[in-house]
């Protein structure tokens, strides 16, 4: 199937109340950033991006910390000419400009806290614009949450930001329902983003509904959980340098022989429906109806083009069936 008919077959959805329609399915840039996945490839990265684009993928999802800016200064250099093209999703939130806030962790030498007052996010705002080469942020997400920073001044910010044209939309990443609940209170909020995948469902229970309640639009990062996803892991393929695989006990030798089983007993629905077992779980992803967004990382075009394709790939109520039963029976363990 060529990337031109992929394209139009590529799901959309909208961000909320913002009416921003985008692809279902997001090119995720954290391992483009290198930071945690054992370095990256600027040029090989830019590529990417472009082959998501021409894949019917528009939502590029970035953040100043995914390398201390890197992946944003190479999403700024990829979209040269297609800015248009393309719905950027950047955060703030996770800084190493200042020492206030909560300190969270290190990276590269650098202290990087969690801090989301007023000042704070208006600076982060204008070096992101600055890396991404464009005057203006689809949409703006708090990228962790700060207990230090009432979420009404966070909220301010956002909005007054909103105001002058610089973001087109809000949202927010890992938060509970009690914070989403008040950064409603204080303004219209157009989607949440978080970590999601057959083995994370933890979002299912509360978050979803209240989402649903308010016409937020969620996006679920880590649809393949880091890789583990994506089809059977060599038993001798070993994660090196600051990949964080290396030390996640998820992928363990013995997690690995259960992924194996996994896989085996999907293997004829994988058949029939001619796509990879990584294309199988995004499109379950999107099937399940918790997220309106499977966000993706890739390195590499094929990565990229492969997972846009998961964009055509449907599924019937038997097949969801099939894949909740053979994951109950070998995956539990590993969530």
């Amino acid at each position: 199937m060529s990337n031109s008919n992929n394209a139009s077959m590529m799901k959309k959805t909208t961000l909320g109340p913002s009416g921003i329609e985008c692809s279902a399915i997001g090119l995720g840039t954290w391992a483009m950033g290198g930071w945690m996945w054992g370095g990256g490839d600027n040029a090989a990265a830019v590529l990417a991006i472009q082959a998501s684009l021409d894949a019917g993928v528009n939502l590029i999802d970035t953040a100043p910390a995914y390398g201390l800016g890197r992946s944003e200064s190479i999403v700024g250099t990829a979209l040269k000419g297609r800015r248009h093209e393309a719905v950027i999703a950047t955060k703030c939130g996770l800084v190493w400009h200042t020492q206030q806030g909560t300190h969270f962790f290190e990276e590269d030498g650098h202290p990087v806290h969690r801090y989301l007052g007023r000042e704070s996010i208006v600076h982060e705002c204008e070096e992101s614009l600055k890396r991404l080469q464009t005057d203006y942020i689809d949409l703006y997400i708090t990228h962790w949450q700060d207990s230090t920073t009432p979420v009404e001044e966070t909220m301010d910010a956002l909005l007054e930001l909103k105001k002058q044209g610089k973001i087109r939309a809000i949202g927010v990443s890992n938060v509970s329902p009690e914070t989403l609940a008040e950064y409603l209170r204080h303004g219209p909020v157009d989607a949440a983003q978080e970590r999601y995948s057959l083995i994370d469902r933890e979002i299912e229970q509360a978050l979803v509904p209240l989402c649903s309640a308010h016409d937020v639009a969620v996006l679920g990062y880590s649809s393949l959980a880091l890789g583990l996803l994506a089809g059977p892991i060599d038993p001798g393929r070993k994660f090196t340098g600051d990949d964080q695989r290396a030390s996640n006990p998820r992928f363990s030798a013995q997690n690995r022989a259960k992924l194996k089983a996994f896989f085996d007993e999907l293997e004829p629905l994988r058949k029939q429906l001619e796509c990879s077992f990584g294309q199988l779980m995004i499109a379950w992803t999107l099937a399940r109806g918790s997220v309106s967004v499977a966000l993706c990382g890739a390195r590499v075009s094929k990565q990229a083009v492969e997972n846009a394709a998961a964009g055509s790939v449907r599924l019937r109520d038997d097949a969801l069936q099939l894949i909740d039963a053979v994951a109950a029976k070998h995956l539990n363990a590993l969530a």
